[in-house]
């Protein structure tokens, strides 16, 4: 099999950080396409604005209109991507996609569109009741993936 297209699935964590560079050091390998993606999940108002299960409130005065908030959501995502691009990707050919939705379907649906012959995604190693609430987005990547899935365990510097 040939790597020519490579998909990188990216957020904000370390853990998405150490995978990117670990994917990009592949495409410069292979000299392969790199796509990266970032899912941009949709935003949970919870009705009680007390803290709880769900973690710290959204504030309800902040008053963003949908269309604001949206737009605050695709710069985000677009600042992320470039930086990434910027960081790794000299030389090499880049797509950028920002997906809504689900994360695991995101990164599915984004396999299929860009063509990619590898998934390269990171992994937050959850466990026990974190993975029982929160899940494991790298698990289901790579149960309903049709092509291969690399997944980048974070390894933390040690001083």
């Amino acid at each position: 099999m040939k790597i020519r297209k490579i998909l990188i699935g990216i957020d904000e964590s370390e853990f998405s950080r150490y995978a990117a560079a670990y994917g990009f050091d592949i495409a410069h390998t292979y000299g392969a396409e790199v796509g990266l993606v970032h899912i941009v999940e949709p935003i949970v108002v919870p009705v009680d604005t007390q803290e709880g299960l769900l973690g710290m409130p959204f504030d309800p005065n902040l008053n963003l209109p949908g269309t604001e908030l949206e737009t605050l959501q695709v710069n985000r995502s677009a600042t992320l991507l470039n930086q990434a691009a910027k960081e790794w990707g000299e030389g090499l050919e880049i797509a950028q996609f920002t997906q809504y939705g689900s994360t695991t379907e995101g990164i599915i649906e984004c396999s299929k569109e860009f063509n990619a012959d590898l998934i390269v995604i990171g992994t937050h190693r959850r466990s026990g009741i974190d993975k029982f609430f929160l899940g494991n987005v790298a698990e289901q990547v790579v149960n309903k993936s049709l092509i291969p899935v690399l997944v980048v365990p974070y390894i933390e510097a040690k001083d």
